[in-house]
């Protein structure tokens, strides 16, 4: 029976791994989109986005079966109970991501310097759910701790974008719309911030029991 069970953890796992590579392939192409002015790739972050949705519902169904038919320990218990909690942020990541592509669609190729910070942006938080989805596979409390620490970093990233736009509309008034679009986008990657942030929150509780906002 537990030789069952592993197996179905290890296929959890897989799910999850593969579920945060769609997110992180979903943010990664909505940053070339906004760095190249290439609305063509913007256009491929809607499928990803679908995708993400599916295996939402996939792993969902696999975390039920786990704990209707394996009857799990209080620690397996808790890491499918977090993986649950994770699907639901790696499905707004996907929904977030889906939003930067469709406000690039408005910018009609426009590309800034100002867009740099958001790749480097875009980069921090892609790293974020990498290591947040890896925390949670290895059981790695540490690699947890260093994904919310990052959350400052791109918390940082956008009070600097924010301030060079503000800067931008006060030079150039008819850059208002544009740079509102931009601002969009860097809070859009924040909010991604935070989501692995949430999922790195819930790895801990999946290994400790202790969490952040139930403790």
């Amino acid at each position: 029976m537990r030789n069952r069970f592993d197996e179905q953890l290890a296929r959890l796992n897989t799910e999850m791994i593969e579920m945060g590579a769609l997110c992180e392939e979903a943010i990664a192409l909505a940053s070339k989109a906004l760095s190249t002015g290439d609305v063509s790739l913007s256009k491929k972050v809607a499928p990803i986005s679908a995708d993400i949705d599916r295996k939402e519902r996939d792993i969902e169904s696999c975390c039920l079966k786990l704990i209707l038919q394996q009857q799990p320990v209080a620690r397996d218990l808790r890491q499918i109970s977090a993986a649950l909690k994770m699907i639901t942020d790696m499905e707004r990541i996907g929904d977030q991501a889906e939003d930067i592509a469709e406000i690039i669609t408005y910018l009609e190729g426009k590309t800034a310097e100002e867009t740099i910070h958001i790749r480097e942006m875009a980069a921090e938080t892609i790293t974020m759910v990498t290591d947040s989805v890896d925390a949670y596979v290895k059981r790695d409390t540490e690699l947890a701790k260093s994904v919310i620490a990052h959350d400052d970093k791109v918390d940082e990233y956008f009070d600097r974008i924010k301030r060079s736009l503000i800067k931008m509309i006060s030079e150039n008034s008819g850059k208002g719309e544009y740079a509102l679009d931009l601002l969009m986008i860097a809070k859009y990657f924040e909010r991604i911030g935070d989501h692995a942030t949430n999922i790195a929150e819930w790895v801990i509780f999946s290994v400790t029991g202790e969490h952040k906002q139930i403790s």
